[in-house]
Formats: C-alpha cells, structure tokens, sequence
C-alpha cells in the first residue's frame, strides 16, 4: 500500500538566509519551507533523496501564496549523487511538469496545494523551478516552495503489480467498481489506497504531536478491526475524529502565538501558550477512557524530526511505464492569520479550523466526542484568514454534550437556540418544539440533516383526521424550516430538504385533500431559493437543484398553478454570477420544450423578452441558449416572433447572434440562407463565364471557317481576272477607282456578306465586323451564335444548341417556340408562306420581299428595308445624327463616301445559301 516517503534534501541551486531548501524535510504548521535567492537565475532546481529505491506514486506540492513559479518540473534518478552538475541531467527521467495558478484572485493571500499522480522508480527525484508569476509583492522574482510530499511503495515488491490486476480482475467480476458508493470507505485493503494520514493536508493542517498519536490509533482501529473487534474499532473511529479537532485547535493556537511573537506582543503569547497546556491537558483527561495508557507519555521536549523513517526500502527490478501526470483538486492554505481575542476560560472556546498545525511532542488523550467526520477527499483544506471553514468538521461540544449519537452523524443534543434564532424562528418552534427548530439550526450539519428526516416522518405520520388549521401551520412551518435548509452548503442537508418539500406537494398536501393556496404558498417560497442554488459553485448541486425545479414544474399539482415559469422569466440581474444566469437560461429552455405556450405560465411575449435581454448577457452560454429559445418559438409561432427582434437588414446581420437568428428562421422556413444565395451566384457567375469563353471559342472557329471561304472567293475572282485581261498589246488596267473593275481591290478589306469595303477590316476588324455591325449578320437568341439572317429560320430548327424548344409553323413555315406556336397561330404575323420561287421571307420582321441575294440585301440594308434589323436601325440613327450636326454640302459629300464604298459588286461567287450554312455550322 503507498505511503508516504522519508527522503533528506541532497542539494538546492541556492536558497534566500533563512530559508534553506533542507526546511522541506519537516512538515508542520509553522515552517516556512525553501525560497530561491533575490533576483536569480531560472530555473532554480532541489534534489531530495528518498529513504530508498521506491515506486513513486503521488507527488504533492504547497506553494507559496505569492512567490509562485510559472513551472515546476519532475525528474526521476536511480544513480547515486555523486555530482549534481548540468552535464549529468541525462542521468534522471523527465516525468512531467506541472502549473501554478498567478493567484490574482485571491489576491495573494491563499497558497496552492497540487497534487499529481505518478508511475515511477528510482531513488533520487529533482524538482526544476522555472521563473515566477510576476506580482506587487515578489518585488525580488523569488520563487518558493513551502512544503512537498512523496508517497510510494518500497520497490522489493515484485508481486505488487499482480496483486493489484487481480483485484481489479475480482472487482470486474463482481461488477464493483472505485466509484461506487456502497465501497465508500471500505478500499484500505486495497494496494493502491492511499491513506488520507499520509497526505500533506493532514500533516500541514494537524498539530505535530497530536498527529503522532492519530497515526497510532489509526493503525489499533485496523488491527481491531482485522481482529473483528468492530466495538473497540468504533471506539477509536471517534477517537481519531474528536482527535483530528484537537489537532487542528493546538495549531490553530501556535500559529497564533508565533504571530504575537514576531509582532512582539508577549503578553498575548503567553497566553496562548496558557491556553495551549490547559486545553492539551483537558483533552488528554478525556482520552483517558478510551485509550490503553501506553500512548499517554507525553514527550514535549521532542523536536521536530526529518522524514526519514528508519528502514530503508530493498531495490526493485526493472523501470515501470512512463508515469502520467494527473491535476488534482486544487486547495489553498491562507498566508495570513488574524488572532481572534482568547476566551475567558480554555474549555468554552469552540475549536476553529485553520490550515496550519503547531509542532507540538506527542502525548496520550482522548475525547469521548463521538463525531462521524465526512470523507477525507471531500474535507477542504483550512484557510486561516478569517475565512469560515466549509462544514466538513463540527465543533467540539462540552461535556454535557458528549453522549451516544442517535443515528451515524449526529452528536447527541444540538446546542440551545440563541435569542435572534429563537424570534426568527418563534412560529415553527410553536408548531414542531423547540427539539426539532434546535436540531434544524445546529451548527452539525448531521443534526441538520436528522432535523429534516425526522421531520419527514412526522408528516407521513400524520393522520388524516387531523384539523385542517393545524395542517396548514404544520405545513407553513415546515416551509419555513425547508428554506433554511435548502441553502444549507452541504449536500446531504440540501438533498434532505429537496426530499422533504417533494413529499409535502406529492403526498402531504393531496393526502389532506389542503387546497391550491397551499401548494403556491410552498412554491412561491421554495423556488426563489431553489433558483439561488441552480448558481451554486458546486456543479453537482447545481444539477440537483435544475433538476428538481423540471420535475416540481411538471408534477400535476404545481403545473396548473404556472408560477415556476413566471419565475424563469424574470430578467438576468447584472449582478448575478454566470452560474446563475446559466441555470436560468437553460431551465427555461427545458421547460418550453416540455411544457410550450398553451396556458403554461409561457407566453410568446414574456419569453420573447426575456430572450431578447439575454442575447446581450456578457456570458457566451446564455447567448447561445437565448438563440436556441428564439429558433424554437419561431418554429411554434413564425412571424409573430419578428416582431420582437430588428429589422432583417445589412445592419443587423453585422451582429453575429442576429445573423444566426435569421439564417436559421430562413432553413426553418425552407427559404435559401445568405450564404447560400452567395453560393448560387457565385455558381451562376462561373456558368456564365464559362458559357462567355464557349461561345468566343465557337466564334473564334466560325471565323476560321470564314478566311477559307474568303481564300476560296479570291482564288475564283483571280483566274476570272486572267481569263479577261487583255492580251499582251500592253494595254493599261483600268483606272483603280473604277467601281467596274474589283481586280485591283480583290477582296482584301473586303466583307464578303454586305460587300462593304474598309481599311479597318483586318483580320480583327472583321471578327468585331461580323460580331457587331454586319447588317446581313445577326446573333441568335438562344445559342449566340452570328448567322446569316437569311437562314436564322433554318438555324433554329436543326442547328440551334436549344433545337429541340421551336417547332416549324405550318402554315408560315417560321420557327417558332413549341409552347406558344398555338397563339402564334391566331396572330395576324402568321400569314400563309408563298413558295420560295415566288417570294422570300424575313424572319425578323415577317414580311414577304421578292427572291434572291439582291432582294435580301436591299430589304435588309436598304433605307425603306426591315425596321426590326436592330443592326439596321443603329446605323441610320447614327447617319441621322450626322446630318443634323452638318451643313448639306458636307452631309451630302459624307454620305457619298460610304455609298461608294458599299456599292462593290458582291463576287461572283455569291453568297449563296449553302455558304450561309457552311458558316452556321461552324
């Protein structure tokens, strides 16, 4: 079984005077541990030396409260120290490390104790301090360490490993497991139960010599119990207990005289050391009766001794596992203590907790208390500063009061009522007796709790006959009792009081057929102080305390009195802890879902508001919390609900919250959110890029096709040049400006569908040509392909990428889209189509025109020609525009110009239908 480890500090980087790194060998209240030198060099490193080869499995620190290193780090070593300089670090393991907290909350005033588990062997273990927390009162960069402990096992047992899996393996058949409850307590035997005697708590928090002699009668409790001597291991149980209290007095009062000396007050240490004997020599009178005499030598003059115990382990075969570091429960020693006045006589002075223990020679007393202490984890450590400890050890009782408890827990009769408890509590003592009131106002908390039990079954018991005025004051002085209980700080005492008041609303109150009043008279006075607990800094209580007010709201009886949701909604206080706000928050999101808005205590308004203040609540879980409450409203009653909240605009959306608020009504609604509506553009964007480089790719071949039908053209035009040339009688060419001879043009600048003729139709200038101006060219509406207008009918019907949407009229022979081809037969546009022999048709403007490559071109680029060739019209508005800017000499001579240039015979060639085609089909 671990335990704790003996070891002598080996060597220290350097120490502050006074403050020696060898201090950490002792463990009491008054020691004032190691310090690093002012303003040195980080790290600082201590090596300790155990008492032997051993198996470390739990190492503990005290921290100074604020000299406090950043960092300490764990090294492990097995080699002998022969020399501790930096080049031999490779001779130790590195475990881990560890952090301490800056302090800044408790303002430098408490001191941190950590404490991690460990897997490992070895003899020597270092401690590497790197640099401090900066704070106004370590003005030199110290760094210190008030105490460490070391618990482990020798490392000669080899078996021990084996032993411990087949506990396990016996304790996974048995399907017990560390947690369980009903094994509370029950784990010494275990290999790896570490004694709470051996933790640094104990000995930091219990006088030195008292400490001894609870160390002794621990080990006489297992040994009768071993023995099945369950009577005497009872006995020294209480012993140990009323034991523990006397500790922790005794040093409570040397810390007290240690401060009355530094502060040169010697009267005031005298008395304390007065008080000291008389109260040491009272208490080990009373541990006379329960205690063999053997114990009772009373070595005062024995000093302080180094934890080194007198056997030193036997060495153990091979390393272990790397060990894994574990933080612990953090607890805090106070630094400061403040004397209280000393009593007039040493045996009234009820014994206060403080986490500091006295060295004092160990002795042999007793006390006849028979106080049933709480867990040892579950203890907090004292604080010594004026703060009260936490209910976790009661106070010592006189001797009137030492008699047998009536039930575990409870320390026979509770102390009297005082004149300010007895007027508050004037009613209930008149209903239930002064016995019961006494027990709930105790300062035991296991008389609290049985205050509450008994007072449970009172109210079963009660029969049904009774008055109903007598009830009632039974029931409103109960009520008042229960809300004293239920603040109560400690867990069994507040479960207690929950019980109780469950009783009362399930059963007593329907039992006795009391009416409504009753049951809103218990409500309203239990759940404000039920809400208070949901805060509570124990995570623990505060589930208790949510879930009880869930099921209190559900039950039949409170639910149609809805008073608990008119509590919930009331709005969050700024002054209120997170905790708080957090509980509220999420009860009432709970109980909307369970409960809705149909006469519940909800309304859509109420909720709606509280919702909306908590959207701006400092803390990030009730923010949350108010956005699911919104979401689900939204889904029970939609647009009402907008109402409450801004308008959904650019502005609003910059708040985060608001944003998400809208963005989910809209996936509620089944609309696309902003983000997705910014998806689809950008995709719609990218299409239509895409569509674009298609299209200019298409284009770019249309115009390939275009150059070799442009070569083919020249060649024909070339050898029809030679056939007419003249023979070789030397006669010139023709003028160049003559419009009857090409031949010296050729087609050069030249648009083979119109004819015009430019000096700006290069090869470009042609591509944007065709693309733009063309009059004969035009883009179809669906592919934005350029095809010739005279066979757009043709393309839309077998050519178009989107073909199959037209269909051919049969009575106009036009293309026409397949869905309103029945209205277009009703238009006057589709008029009968005349043969192509007899008459051509325009697509654009509908209209019939005689047939031919001259009449096409005189209806599409003549001036009296198609007035819905868009192209068409551009360049006459243009023309129109230059006239009215010009005198009509120079409109006449600027005219003239273009004419010319356009009157250029189309080739021979012609452009035919089929190089229409050609052209349409890339």
């Amino acid at each position: 079984m671990p335990h704790k480890i003996g070891f002598v500090v080996v060597s220290s980087s350097g120490h502050e005077d006074g403050f020696s790194a060898r201090e950490l060998m002792i463990h009491a209240p008054t020691v004032s541990g190691w310090r690093s030198p002012r303003f040195c060099q980080f790290p600082q490193e201590i090596v300790i030396q155990m008492a032997g080869r051993c198996r470390l499995r739990k190492l503990q620190l005290l921290a100074h409260q604020y000299m406090i290193p950043r960092k300490v780090e764990f090294y492990v070593g097995e080699q002998l120290p022969n020399c501790f300089a930096p080049h031999q670090a490779e001779r130790f393991r590195r475990l881990g490390y560890v952090s301490l907290c800056d302090n800044e909350k408790t303002g430098c005033r408490a001191r941190e104790l950590k404490s991690v588990y460990v897997d490992a062997v070895g003899q020597f273990l270092k401690l590497i301090f790197h640099e401090n927390h900066a704070n106004k009162y370590n003005v030199y960069n110290q760094v210190a360490l008030v105490a460490i402990n070391v618990i482990g096992d020798p490392a000669d047992l080899g078996d021990e490993s084996n032993i411990a899996s087949r506990e396990k393996l016996i304790d996974h058949y048995l399907g017990h497991s560390l947690e369980d409850p009903a094994l509370e307590g029950s784990c010494s035997g275990k290999s790896d139960y570490i004694s709470p005697l051996d933790d640094l708590a104990f000995d930091m928090y219990q006088d030195p010599e008292v400490a001894q002699i609870i160390r002794k009668l621990d080990e006489r409790k297992r040994e009768a119990a071993r023995q099945e001597r369950y009577d005497d291991a009872k006995k020294l149980r209480q012993a140990l207990a009323d034991l523990q209290k006397v500790g922790e007095r005794l040093g409570r009062y040397e810390v007290e005289k240690r401060c009355a000396v530094e502060k040169e007050d010697y009267d005031l240490a005298k008395h304390k050391k007065q008080q000291m004997e008389q109260y040491r020599a009272w208490a080990f009178e009373q541990l006379h009766s329960l205690v063999d005499t053997e114990l009772l030598g009373r070595p005062f003059d024995v000093p302080l001794q180094p934890l080194v115990p007198s056997g030193s382990p036997c060495l153990l075969p091979p390393a272990l596992p790397p060990p894994q570091e574990e933080r612990v429960t953090e607890s805090r020693f106070a630094d400061q203590f403040i004397p209280e006045k000393p009593p007039s006589h040493p045996l009234d002075v009820s014994p206060q907790h403080c986490p500091v223990d006295q060295p004092l020679p160990p002795t042999h007393p007793r006390l006849k208390t028979q106080l049933e202490s709480l867990p040892y984890d579950e203890r907090p450590l004292p604080a010594i500063h004026k703060q009260p400890r936490v209910a976790a050890v009661e106070p010592e009782k006189s001797d009137a009061d030492v008699s047998e408890a009536p039930r575990g827990g409870a320390v026979g009769e509770p102390e009297p009522l005082t004149e300010k408890a007895l007027r508050e509590a004037s009613s209930a003592v008149e209903v239930l007796g002064e016995s019961l009131v006494a027990r709930a106002y105790s300062k035991t908390w296991s008389c609290r709790e049985d205050a509450l039990l008994t007072l449970y079954r009172q109210l079963m018991g009660t029969p049904a006959g009774t008055p109903k005025e007598d009830l009632k004051s039974v029931l409103r002085a109960a009520v008042f009792l229960l809300r004293r209980a239920i603040r109560d700080i400690v867990t069994p005492v507040f479960q207690a009081s929950l019980k109780v008041l469950k009783m009362i609303i399930t059963q007593y109150i329907p039992k006795h057929k009391l009416s409504k009043l009753e049951t809103a008279h218990c409500v309203e006075r239990t759940i404000p102080v039920l809400l208070a607990r949901t805060g509570d800094s124990s995570a623990r209580l505060r589930v208790v305390a949510s879930n009880f007010i869930q099921e209190m709201a559900l039950c039949k009886e409170v639910k149609s009195l809805q008073l608990i949701p008119s509590y919930l909604v009331q709005p969050l206080k700024a002054s209120a802890s997170a905790h708080l706000a957090v509980g509220q928050t999420a009860l009432l999101a709970r109980l909307l879902g369970d409960l809705g808005t149909d006469g519940t205590g909800f309304t859509v308004d109420n909720v709606m508001k509280f919702t909306v203040r908590a959207l701006e609540h400092r803390v990030y879980e009730v923010r949350e919390t108010a956005v699911r409450v919104i979401l689900d409203m939204y889904r029970r009653h939609r647009a009402v609900i907008l109402d409450y909240l801004p308008p959904d605009d650019s502005t609003t959306r910059k708040n985060i919250l608001y944003k998400t608020i809208f963005e989910g009504f809209a996936k509620i609604d089944g609309r696309p959110t902003a983000a997705e509506i910014r998806a689809q553009k950008k995709a719609a964007t990218e299409e239509a890029e895409k569509r674009k480089k298609e299209e200019i790719k298409v284009l770019q071949g249309q115009l390939a096709a275009l150059k070799e039908m442009q070569a083919e053209v020249q060649e024909q035009e070339g050898e029809a040049a030679k056939a007419k040339a003249p023979d070789s009688l030397g006669r010139s060419a023709a003028p160049p400006n003559t419009p009857g001879v090409p031949e010296s043009h050729g087609l050069e600048n030249l648009c083979i569908f119109c004819g015009e003729r430019s000096a700006s139709f290069t090869e470009e200038g042609l591509d944007l040509h065709y693309w733009k101006h063309c009059l004969m060219l035009t883009r179809c509406g669906r592919c934005r392909q350029v095809v010739e207008i005279c066979s757009l009918t043709e393309h839309l019907l077998t050519e178009c990428d989107r073909k199959d949407e037209f269909g051919q009229c049969r009575r106009c022979g036009e293309a026409v889209l397949k869905e309103e081809l029945p209205v277009h037969l009703e238009t006057r546009v589709c008029a009968p189509a005349k043969p192509e022999k007899l008459a051509s048709r325009c697509p654009l403007c509908h209209e019939d025109f005689a047939p031919g490559e001259e009449a096409w071109k005189a209806h599409l680029m003549g001036p009296v020609g198609c007035t819905m060739n868009l192209r068409r019209t551009h360049v006459l508005q243009k023309a129109a525009a230059a006239l009215q800017g010009k005198g009509p000499a120079t409109a006449k001579a600027s005219t003239a110009a273009p004419k010319a240039g356009s009157k250029i015979p189309t080739p021979k060639g012609g452009l035919s239908k089929s190089s229409g085609r050609t052209y349409t089909k890339r």
